[in-house]
């Protein structure tokens, strides 16, 4: 059961509040807790009693024993002890399932100490509501393997009244009518799995069921209109096809994106289909690195690499946001920190695992912790900052400036206004009180406007007669302001070097950090791959104990008989 949780919380961020569906709840945990599920199966089948459609989660973990089954249909209960598990609060399979349909039926099968069974239990809002009772009741029966007759028998744990109350309620009011069309549900689990069948699936306001199962034959999807995306005309098909806004009514597209990274021996197969993993950062393009370090009380909680960058669709297409995973599990999607204005931020997605944040209890948010609320304000700037530097990458003008660099206080330019515009005064003396024209210092290409010069010179070529002495100081002070002009120049060219040894030494630094973390991703798959390796031997080991088992339980069985003769 363990292993189907995620595929019920899908629809919750898909529908108004009031119709919340969790479909993704069924089909997260396996991954996390490790349970030796190697696939999932989610897909239509059929209500016996009516032909009415019904949703079919299958897998083949561990399964549950009788009192596992018991837990797990309980209320208020969690066995999730492991850290790397997500759920703590023990009602996200009933209320997921519950809010799919009226209706919920498991079958598990379960090996362990040397004793194979079999559990069914029944979630009945419909058996509830007409019978009128005043608390919660689930029916449930057990079966254990007879190893001497190869039968599956009546558990001996409740007395006989006991089991047949239980299998009555679930014969009149699961979809399966008889003792023997039960067992058949149990044929194709094998010696270990589960097996989810919710029906009496809920209608939308239109009066369809809410679960789309014929759009598309290899997809289930949210009935209704598709949303709709506001974007310029020719790119509103490349925004409407974009995951970002996929994943909101087909689960398909959400699942592929479920987990950040999946174990190569574990598939989701949906409606017959295997789900292809997409990993969201080969999306991007242009990509940075962002260490975030958060702290609380001044010690460091945890160190999160984030990957950012532009859609490679962009700037057609419009999603934006951080896509937020927790101990391996998306919890929100393209989640949108900011508003852009005026395009900013357009089209800027990262993807990040945060663990040191602990998630809601449906798991489609996350605690509003003072940690979480300084990771949303860090991934604000991440956005604004990796804008303002990159946006004309994908054409957008550039908007965002280099700050001015501060010469030396000793440095002519060391003044108000130094590196901008200054005013210089030409012809001190002469008639009309000379002539005051801007000198434009250019910080990019150290250049500066002549026109104070030319204008100085055409006001000594129209004076025809004036004081030689006059004229030679005049020609004295102007090439001082030239030296002093000149200097200015040098001044701006040696800061502008300065600026650009230390972008260089930026550049290069930053390609230092993408070189590790090539490294430490090409390690990490590495691993992963020795793992998964491990985990296939495991199986086999564990197959192969299996049936050692139960070969070893018979042979206990018949030495019992043998005694007892």
């Amino acid at each position: 059961m363990q292993l189907m949780r995620c595929s019920l919380d899908w629809t919750e961020q898909c529908l108004k509040p009031r119709q919340d569906v969790h479909i993704r709840e069924l089909v997260g945990t396996p991954v996390q807790i490790q349970n030796g599920a190697t696939f999932v199966i989610v897909d239509k089948t059929l209500n016996p009693r009516d032909q009415s459609p019904a949703l079919l989660i299958q897998d083949n973990g561990g399964g549950m024993d009788p009192e596992a089954i018991r837990r797990c249909m309980s209320f208020g209960f969690s066995d999730k002890k492991s850290k790397a598990a997500i759920g703590q609060y023990g009602n996200g399979f009933k209320t997921s399932t519950m809010r799919l349909g009226a209706d919920v039926i498991v079958f598990s099968c379960h090996l362990g100490d040397r004793v194979m069974t079999q559990s069914i239990g029944l979630l009945s809002y419909t058996f509830l509501a007409q019978t009128g009772h005043d608390r919660i009741v689930v029916p449930m029966v057990d079966y254990e393997l007879n190893t001497i007759t190869g039968n599956m028998e009546i558990s001996h744990r409740y007395d006989k009244e006991y089991f047949m109350s239980n299998l009555s309620m679930l014969l009149q009011w699961s979809p399966y009518s008889t003792e023997a069309e039960l067992l058949k549900q149990f044929d194709d689990i094998g010696s270990h799995g589960t097996k989810v069948v919710i029906y009496n699936l809920w209608f939308s306001d239109d009066g369809n069921v809410e679960l789309d199962f014929d759009t598309d034959p290899e997809d289930i999807r949210i009935g209704g209109d598709v949303k709709k995306v506001q974007a310029n005309p020719a790119w509103r098909t490349v925004n409407e096809q974009h995951i970002a806004n996929r994943l909101h009514y087909s689960l398909r597209a959400y699942l592929s994106i479920l987990y950040l990274k999946i174990p190569e021996t574990f598939t989701i197969v949906l409606r017959g289909q295997l789900v292809e993993h997409r990993n969201l950062v080969l999306d991007l393009k242009f990509q940075e690195f962002i260490v975030y370090r958060p702290q609380t009380g001044g010690c460091k909680e945890a160190e999160v690499l984030t990957t950012i960058g532009f859609l490679k669709e962009a700037p057609h297409v419009t999603a934006h946001g951080f896509n937020i995973y927790h101990k391996n599990r998306l919890i929100l999607p393209f989640w949108p920190v900011v508003s852009y204005a005026d395009s900013r931020g357009r089209g800027v997605v990262g993807v990040l695992e945060a663990n040191f944040v602990e998630p809601t209890h449906n798991k489609q948010d996350f605690e509003r912790t003072s940690l979480f609320q300084k990771l949303e304000g860090r991934l604000k700037e991440m956005t604004w900052e990796y804008w303002d530097y990159h946006c004309g990458l994908i054409g957008y003008q550039v908007k965002k400036k280099l700050p001015p660099i501060e010469p030396p206080q000793d440095s002519p330019l060391g003044m108000p206004n130094s590196g901008k515009m200054k005013h210089v005064t030409l012809n001190h003396g002469m008639p009309n009180g000379g002539i005051t024209k801007p000198v434009t210092l250019n910080q990019n290409h150290h250049s500066v406007s002549v026109e104070a010069a030319s204008a100085a010179g055409l006001s000594s070529k129209r004076k025809e007669h004036g004081d030689l002495n006059k004229f030679e100081r005049m020609k004295r002070q102007a090439g001082t302001r030239a030296d002093a002009h000149n200097l200015e120049i040098q001044s701006l060219s040696s800061a502008n070097q300065l600026m650009d040894k230390e972008t260089m030494n930026l550049i290069q630094e930053n390609k230092k950090l993408h070189a590790k973390c090539l490294e430490h991703e090409k390690r990490r798959e590495d691993l992963d791959l020795k793992v998964r390796q491990l985990r296939r031997e495991l199986g086999d080991v564990q197959q192969e104990y299996d049936r050692l088992m139960v070969e070893l339980t018979s042979l206990d069985t018949v030495e019992e008989e043998h005694v007892r003769t």
